[in-house]
């Protein structure tokens, strides 16, 4: 197991951390999360070297991909940079890279309920009006688990707040910043249920928020 007491506060500069392999050649990763080496509730940072891929394989609680650099591809289609990607639960694919990437994944992690395949190139998504000079876009909902994009100005100071349900983000660009520390891009943070925090930037910033998914779970 690493990090799944999901009542306590994790932070990971993801940048520093070292490149694992994984059972597929030219693919390597660096866990955030794992119930198990190879299965189970994972969070990675995952890299494929040119010309990498992996085998077909099911996804029997779902996967969420955020694509971080260059393009991520399967049998169903390219995803380049800035892509966001959810496969259902029972999902199957064959997922490689011509050229070589870099991807944000989470794994069996879904409601069997949650069915949707979404296909969202952010890069070519209108923003909407968040709260005060923030940019917000959604990119996926159900129940009361939410996720989106934020983009924040700089020098723009966010509300006092809890996380109902706990917070997960990860810093894409610029400097992410509360009370408790500064948080460079490539800083994955994860906050627990009822957690608080006042965030802020000095610096333009992009984070990939996901909230209500975390609940009081222990393991």
């Amino acid at each position: 197991m690493l990090n799944m007491n999901f009542t306590e506060q994790v932070i990971v500069h993801t940048v520093d951390q070292p490149w694992l392999a994984s059972p597929a050649k030219g693919v390597w990763r660096k866990p955030l999360e794992r119930e198990d080496k190879e299965s189970g509730h994972t969070t990675s940072v995952v890299k494929y070297d040119a010309g990498s891929k992996f085998q077909p394989h099911p996804h029997p609680m779902g996967e969420e991909i955020f694509v971080l650099e260059g393009v991520f591809s399967d049998e169903y289609g390219d995803y380049p940079a800035g892509t966001y990607l959810r496969n259902p639960p029972n999902s199957v694919h064959a997922p490689f890279s011509q050229h070589g990437c870099v991807i944000f994944v989470k794994l069996n992690q879904f409601d069997q309920q949650d069915t949707q395949t979404v296909r969202i190139n952010t890069r070519e998504t209108t923003w909407q009006k968040g709260q005060g000079n923030l940019q917000v876009m959604p990119l996926h909902s159900f129940a009361h688990k939410h996720t989106a994009l934020v983009k924040w100005p700089a020098n723009e100071q966010f509300v006092p707040h809890k996380h109902f349900g706990g917070e997960e983000i990860f810093v894409l660009e610029g400097e992410f910043i509360d009370q408790h520390g500064k948080y460079p891009a490539g800083t994955w943070l994860r906050s627990p249920h009822m957690s608080e925090h006042t965030p802020h930037v000095e610096q333009p910033t992009l984070i990939l928020v996901k909230v209500g998914h975390l609940g009081t779970i222990e393991r």
